[in-house]
């Protein structure tokens, strides 16, 4: 990977692991009638589109796209199922997703802070990345309201 793309990347990476968790904790509430299913439909649409956008720009320039690996997203899915049988509440559910997009958002902080310290950097990817940033601290204030 061009050290160029690395926020894009990520971007493609974080979207990718919380379309996965989104997807497999919606299936494990299927049969559940918790009030944050819509809101959890909508998250997973929104990062849907950022994951086909910064696909899309790795696509163009060529870049080698880096998927998590398998076992990243198997103890994601263990994880997800062990926290939803244990507790489905729609308040127990918002905060596992909100330390997990904090998790995403801090990481995503400290990439742009790198990003922008070298001058040479695409300033597309670090306007990009601000975005990005926006919308998970915005999606992490409306799981909130379930705490």
């Amino acid at each position: 990977m061009n050290e160029n793309y690395e926020l894009l990347e990520h971007i493609y990476q974080d979207s990718e692991m919380a379309c996965f968790t989104l997807e497999q904790l919606l299936e494990d509430l299927k049969e559940k009638d918790n009030k944050i299913k819509g809101i959890l439909e909508d998250i997973l649409k929104e990062y849907q589109s950022w994951k086909k956008d910064s696909l899309e720009k790795l696509e163009e320039n060529h870049q080698e796209i880096k998927e998590k690996g398998a076992m990243s997203k198997m103890m994601a899915g263990m994880g997800i199922k062990k926290e939803v049988k244990e507790d489905n509440s729609d308040a127990s559910i918002a905060d596992m997703l909100i330390q997990g997009i904090s998790m995403g958002s801090l990481d995503t902080e400290k990439k742009m802070k790198a990003y922008d310290k070298d001058k040479d950097m695409d300033k597309d990817q670090l306007t990009l990345a601000k975005k990005f940033l926006k919308f998970q601290e915005k999606t992490i204030d409306k799981l909130k309201k379930y705490l």
